[in-house]
């Protein structure tokens, strides 16, 4: 284990909000290593390069806080903005303290703060000067929104964000509301239409199915851009091209509007040779994203000429929409420039990798391709959340944590981003040497400087049409792992952010777009974030598969209302290979595991398989013969049918023991990751009577429980 840190170095990385320590899975101290400790913190912004600097960053670092009196974003709590902490030099204890405050609106508040006064026992002297600390409250109600506001000291005025939010996010309606709904990826979803992988069609054929048996919500992964071409290529859909705009891959071709008048686009599809490139595809047991994406971008392509010569209605709606969507324009721009250089942008010319981009950097015809994808891609989208409103299921999307390092965030919103480390996770059971995820993390006081100006635009893009969405890896609002290049997984440090501004932002929003707000809350989870969550109406997530205990205790845990209750992840193993414990001996094949540690795991998995049997039986959910899997699955599932939570979230697969994984977590080229579709189509699956009836049950289960 490395050696304590010097004594200024932990201060130091206590003024940037740095941990340098941490208690791992097993119960360990595990200390930060001093090189990564200072890596993190140039990262952070402290100037220093070597351990001898830190005098001299620790004395600006506590200049600068003491110099500006206030912080670059402030949170008022259901309109109210209480108990402001201040800092002041001791020579402007007595002045009096005004605020403006201009409205999201555009009205403006003026006055007078109430203020307390300086106290002795907190003045502090930084560099000869003595400074203290003060408590200010604006004395009037003030709207939610996004406000600006300046508090005024003699001669010096300081301007910040204020985010006025209720404290607790939006709620279901009532206290009894419980739902259920069903889950599965969007590139699974084939049907006989489709062309070999699921798209915007067939994502509302199965809302309307879904409401249709009583449903409420149907979850699937980000469908965010992605670089699906030769370079980069990456089709994981928690690194995406960018959080802002959408996956042009699940457009359905045929239902674009231009489609029925070009004969262009027409001949394309009528062609022989189109005909058998389709029906090779969906006959591919997995989705090729290269070949699929290829053949759509053609069509789309010839759609995209035939409109920029069209005089009519739809040319002037899609000029509205570039008009109206400035940055789509400019992410066009990047993704043309990406294909011209055929290499990412950290790669590129200076003035192009700051972000200035010229004509004679990318092709005009393929900045067209690209900003009429992303428009036909809204438009489909918001098709099928406003066809399938009013009392049916809603999109329950999934808001990924990162971003891919090559992306069009990062390239844009460079501030934003640490892009000198990595986001990852400490060692686990799992991952033993931890994880580098490899995408930048966010940056916290860059990001708290523009306002969280990224973040929210990130947010309502996905709000503007899920009725849920699911925050992914929620401690991200308190605190990541950060991992400097050149160390292990094992050596990262945590980072620690403002998760009360996150809380806001996100409560703000949620009430907005009226949205329940779901917080990815799995694994070991420190205790203040279930607390935070709690705090401000944030649901959780409840998965079978970690709950289930190998003790004499009861084997399941009566779970809370605000939770999204399930049996399984995108991420874990399913139903069927769970009960069957074929995943152990899937992680065995792939050396994640070696004899012994198998070993330990089936022990573990029977000792969970016989005490959950017992559960499932003293609350009448199972006979007394040995139960096969359909008769395990259909019990437990009527068991968290009972639960008092929110949601009840069914993997679709496991309706018909499907026990293959989308996704085996710490494998790449081992697995077909993002890339299995589900054994059956649309058509099959939703015709089953076993699959149907099951899920009518479910409709009646989940009322008889309020």
């Amino acid at each position: 284990m490395p050696t304590a840190l010097p004594r200024d170095l932990q201060t130091l990385a206590r003024l940037y909000n740095v941990q340098t320590s941490y208690w791992d899975i097993y119960g360990e101290h595990r200390r930060s290593p001093v090189e990564g400790v200072l890596h993190v913190l140039k990262a952070l912004g402290a100037p220093l390069e070597r351990a001898d600097d830190v005098s001299d960053a620790l004395r600006e670092r506590l200049q600068s806080l003491y110099r500006c009196f206030l912080d670059p974003v402030v949170v008022a709590w259901d309109g109210k903005l209480d108990d402001l902490k201040l800092r002041f030099a001791a020579k402007d204890a007595a002045q009096p303290i005004r605020y403006e405050v201009a409205l999201e609106g555009g009205e403006s508040r003026a006055g007078a703060c109430e203020a307390m006064p300086l106290g002795r026992a907190r003045a502090k002297v930084i560099e000869g000067i003595q400074y203290g600390s003060r408590l200010v409250r604006i004395p009037e109600t003030l709207p939610f929104g996004y406000h600006r506001l300046w508090l005024s000291v003699g001669l010096q005025t300081r301007e910040a964000l204020l985010i006025c939010a209720p404290r607790r996010a939006h709620g279901s309606p009532g206290e009894e509301h419980r739902t259920w709904g069903v889950f599965l990826p969007l590139y699974a979803l084939r049907s006989e239409k489709s062309w070999g992988a699921g798209d915007f069609s067939d994502l509302e054929r199965l809302l309307e199915w879904t409401g249709s048996l009583g449903g409420k919500a149907v979850g699937t992964l980000p469908l965010l851009a992605a670089f699906l071409d030769d370079g980069p290529f990456d089709p994981s859909p928690y690194s995406p091209a960018s959080r802002l705009f959408w996956n042009e891959f699940y457009v359905d071709v045929r239902r674009i509007p231009e489609f029925a008048r070009c004969p262009a686009a027409q001949a394309l599809v009528g062609a022989e040779n189109h005909s058998a490139e389709i029906g090779a595809l969906r006959a591919a047991p997995l989705v090729d994203y290269r070949r699929l994406m290829a053949l759509k971008r053609r069509v789309v392509e010839e759609l995209c000429r035939y409109l920029y010569a069209e005089q009519s209605e739809r040319a002037s709606a899609f000029r509205r929409f570039v008009a109206s969507h400035p940055q789509a324009e400019d992410y066009a721009r990047f993704r043309a420039a990406v294909e011209r250089a055929k290499k990412p942008w950290m790669e590129w010319a200076q003035p192009q990798r700051d972000g200035a981009l010229e004509p004679g950097d990318y092709e005009e015809a393929v900045k067209r391709y690209h900003l009429y994808a992303q428009w036909v891609a809204q438009e489909q989208i918001q098709g099928v959340a406003e066809r399938t409103a009013g009392g049916g299921a809603e999109l329950y999307l999934d808001f990924p944590l990162g971003v891919h390092r090559a992306g069009y965030d990062v390239w844009r919103e460079r501030e934003a981003f640490a892009a000198e480390v990595s986001g990852g996770a400490p060692p686990d059971n799992f991952f033993t040497k931890g994880q580098n995820w490899g995408f930048p993390p966010l940056h916290p006081e860059r990001l708290r400087a523009s306002g969280y100006r990224h973040y929210i635009a990130a947010l309502q893009h996905h709000l503007q049409f899920a009725g849920r969405i699911r925050i992914d890896h929620v401690m991200g609002l308190h605190r990541l792992y950060w991992i400097p290049p050149g160390l292990e997984a094992a050596e990262g440090v945590y980072v620690h952010y403002r998760p009360e501004e996150f809380y806001a932002i996100l409560s703000l929003e949620s009430h907005r777009h009226r949205a329940l707000i779901i917080g990815e809350n799995l694994g070991t989870v420190p205790p203040y974030v279930n607390a935070a969550m709690a705090r401000h109406n944030i649901h959780g997530m409840h998965v079978g598969q970690f709950a289930v205990r190998t003790d004499s205790q009861p084997a399941l845990q009566e779970i809370p209302r605000p939770t999204v209750a399930s049996l399984n992840t995108h991420d874990t193993p399913t139903f069927a290979a769970f009960w069957r414990e074929s995943d152990i001996e899937d992680r065995l094949e792939l050396k994640l595991l070696d004899e012994a540690a198998a070993a330990r795991e089936r022990e573990k998995r029977c000792l969970q398989r016989e005490a959950l049997i017992a559960f499932l039986r003293s609350r009448g959910k199972m006979g007394d013969a040995a139960p096969d899997a359909q008769a395990a699955l259909q019990a437990w599932l009527g068991h968290l049918a009972g639960e008092p939570a929110e949601l009840v979230l069914v993997n679709l697969e496991d309706l018909w023991l499907e026990t293959r994984p989308q996704n085996v977590p710490g494998t790449w080229n081992d697995c077909p990751n993002w890339r299995r579709k589900a054994r059956y189509t649309f058509e099959e699956f939703s015709r089953m009577d076993s699959v149907r009836e099951f899920l009518l049950q479910l409709t009646q289960q989940r009322k008889q429980a309020r």
